[in-house]
């Protein structure tokens, strides 16, 4: 691991218990196991945000599809499949 930093968080005693259930479950350390969790969660909701940035910056330059050719063509992918299990 690189360079760290220290970060002071609140938590419930419940959730304090439980994390250090798990810390000895896993013989991982608290501290470990948050990082984690904090990691995994930032990178999550980052994708989540920078997807719907994205997807404005489409609607914006006017790469769209309409709903309507868009449940069409969903309309016919199941239809073919529909079909192709009947053979």
């Amino acid at each position: 691991m690189g360079a760290s930093t220290t970060m002071t968080i609140r938590v419930t005693p419940d959730l304090k218990e439980k994390l250090g259930r798990l810390a000895q479950s896993t013989r991982r350390s608290c501290s470990f196991l948050a990082v984690e969790a904090v990691e995994a969660y930032v990178n999550r909701e980052l994708e989540i945000i920078e997807g719907i940035h994205e997807g404005l910056a489409d609607m914006a330059a006017g790469r769209v599809i309409a709903h309507e050719d868009v449940m069409a063509e969903a309309a016919r992918i199941i239809e073919e499949a529909r079909q192709g299990k009947q053979s």
